[in-house]
């Protein structure tokens, strides 16, 4: 099966809460996006709500739902009682835990396995019995034992961090060794039975790549290039251009 593009909506909303105004339209964006081909939705509600609001998380339900019931809804975030509290009253098809720092800009790392793995297990246990699959971010760093670890706490799938990937935008010559290590990293996740997903950085040019590393990629979330290339292309042409990025014949 094509890799799954899940269209994170944070960047759309943090250009709309520049002003006292409800344009950019979280939800119509949204729309959009799962008209042109997205699978899904993200959004990353962090405490001080300065991108994705608290309100925002009924509308999207709401609308996948009402208009969308075979798209998924993702939120990512870090796991305290208040983030708990608003994944279990938005119901969401999964959930992504992150070891964000609330004053990090974005995120930037993945989980420390082994010293999170009581803490890990508890939470993952908590969001399974709300009905939801369970992904945990991780670096793509090709540490097996850490992705054993990942799956004795519970997790569906993991997210590989693909930031440094993501980076090489100038310096493609060291895009080679980065992309065998998140492929390495799959592999390990793979043989166990974990699925696998990836974000961060990710862009029409460099997600081939890594599709054809990881040729069972289960899905892809992107934002921030995406939001991007959507001033320039307009938010339904992005949405094909980057399903099409992910093998997929839109």
């Amino acid at each position: 099966m094509p890799t799954t593009l899940s269209v994170n909506l944070n960047a759309i909303a943090m250009l709309r809460n520049r002003r006292d105004l409800p344009w950019p339209s979280v939800e119509g964006l949204g729309r959009i996006a799962l008209q042109s081909g997205a699978s899904g939705l993200t959004v990353h509600p962090r405490p001080d709500q300065r991108h994705i609001r608290f309100s925002d998380l009924p509308v999207i339900r709401n609308l996948l739902d009402d208009e969308f019931p075979e798209a998924e809804f993702n939120i990512e975030g870090y796991p305290t009682e208040e983030f708990l509290e608003l994944c279990k009253d938005a119901a969401p098809e999964q959930v992504t835990l992150v070891p964000d720092d609330p004053s990090q800009a974005t995120s930037d790392h993945g989980w420390d396995f082994r010293k999170h793995q009581a803490v890990l297990t508890d939470v993952v246990a908590r969001l399974k019995k709300m009905g939801a699959r369970v992904s945990l971010f991780a670096d793509g760093d090709g540490d097996a034992e850490a992705v054993k670890i990942a799956k004795a706490v519970g997790a569906d799938r993991i997210e590989l961090y693909t930031g440094p990937y993501g980076g090489c935008y100038d310096a493609p010559e060291r895009a080679g060794p980065i992309l065998e290590s998140l492929g390495k990293t799959a592999d390990a996740a793979l043989a166990i039975g974990l699925g696998v997903n990836a974000g961060h950085d990710l862009t029409v040019a460099n997600l081939p790549p890594l599709v054809t590393r990881i040729p069972n990629l289960a899905e892809v979330s992107i934002g921030h290039g995406l939001t991007a290339d959507a001033l320039e292309y307009g938010m339904a042409e992005t949405v094909r251009r980057f399903c099409r990025a992910c093998g997929q014949k839109v």
